[in-house]
This record gives structure tokens, C-alpha cells and sequence, in this order.
């Protein structure tokens, strides 16, 4: 091996390592700057239903999740942006099992939600910088590193849904019951 040998490959390190720390650098900014201004919402905005946060009928109140992608068994060992960030409402577990707790923990799922959607958007721009395919890569590792947030936020929401509903049954007809004792 000569000194010619050793500076090529040092050239072709260096032209594998720029641009793999330049896009670990771009993705770094992207995800906090996204969850920054998704946690810059008012959570009223989270609280109001609107038909892209809607848990579907096809989703079987988050049984197709728990079913077809077994998220129950992983979606523990994700990381929770706002530990990380420390900023928002930790989901790990739930803080309590009042109905406004619950409210709030669905709201910030929306929130989860919302800032994994839209850390998807920036993937497009690394074909500026990048050879074609590995433009495609960083679309591939964004929908793929997003996706398993996106499903765990659906399939905990339905669940909490799933629990308010019953709650707000179950005092409903508590209610009628008191109703009928007190007024009969």
C-alpha cells in the first residue's frame, strides 16, 4: 500500500460520511422544528374532532392495529418526543382515568399524530443534495421511521375513545337511574 492508495480511500470516506452526517443533520432539524411548532398549538385545537383525526370504522376501534401490526407488544418501546424535548405530555402511560384526563391524553395523540404526518413532508427535499436513489431512501426511512408513531397514536386514541364512550354511557344511564329514584 502506498500513499497514493491511503488518500483515495480517505477521498471516498469522505464523500460516504458528508453527505450520510449531512442528512442525519437535516432529519435532526426537520423532527424538531416540526415537533416545536406542533407543540406551539393550542391543545383546543386538538380537542375539536376533525375528519383526519377520526378514527375509522375499517380500524375496528383499534383492533385492525393491535391485530395485523401486534402494536401492543412495541409501541412501548418508542421514544416519547416530549421526554426528549421536554416540552408536551408524556404517553407513556396515562396519568389518570378522569374523563378531562382522558380528553387530554386523546387530544395529545392528535398532537403525536399530527407531528409524525408531518415529519414525513421533508423527504422530498433530500433529492436536492442527494443522488436519486438515495433521495428514495430518505422517503423510505421517512414514512418507515414515522409510521410505527402514527399507528401506536391511532391505536391508543381509539382505545381512550373507546373507554370515554363507555364512561359517558355508563353515567348517562347512572343518571336516568338517579332520576327515576329521585323524580319518579
Amino acid at each position: 500500500m502506498n500513499a497514493h492508495d491511503g488518500f483515495i480511500s480517505v477521498a471516498i470516506l469522505k464523500s460516504v460520511i458528508e453527505p450520510v452526517l449531512l442528512n442525519i443533520a437535516a432529519w435532526a432539524f426537520f423532527h424538531v422544528l416540526i415537533a416545536l411548532l406542533c407543540f406551539a398549538i393550542p391543545l383546543a385545537f386538538f380537542v375539536k374532532t376533525y375528519s383526519w383525526f377520526r378514527i375509522w370504522g375499517w380500524e375496528r376501534q383499534g383492533e385492525l392495529w393491535s391485530r395485523w401490526f401486534l402494536v401492543k407488544g412495541w409501541k412501548g418501546r418508542l421514544l416519547d418526543g416530549s421526554l426528549i424535548l421536554k416540552r408536551g405530555y408524556a404517553k407513556r402511560t396515562l396519568p389518570g382515568t378522569s374523563m378531562e384526563e382522558l380528553g387530554i391524553f386523546a387530544a395529545e395523540t392528535k398532537r403525536a399524530e399530527l407531528t409524525h404526518w408531518l415529519s414525513i413532508l421533508p423527504a422530498p427535499l433530500f433529492f436536492l443534495w442527494n443522488p436519486a436513489w438515495a433521495g428514495w431512501v430518505m422517503v423510505l426511512y421517512a414514512v418507515l421511521f414515522n409510521l410505527p408513531f402514527i399507528v401506536a397514536q391511532r391505536y391508543n386514541r381509539a382505545r381512550i375513545e373507546r373507554i370515554l364512550k363507555r364512561t359517558i354511557k355508563a353515567k348517562g344511564e347512572l343518571t336516568a337511574m338517579k332520576n327515576k329514584l329521585i323524580y319518579p
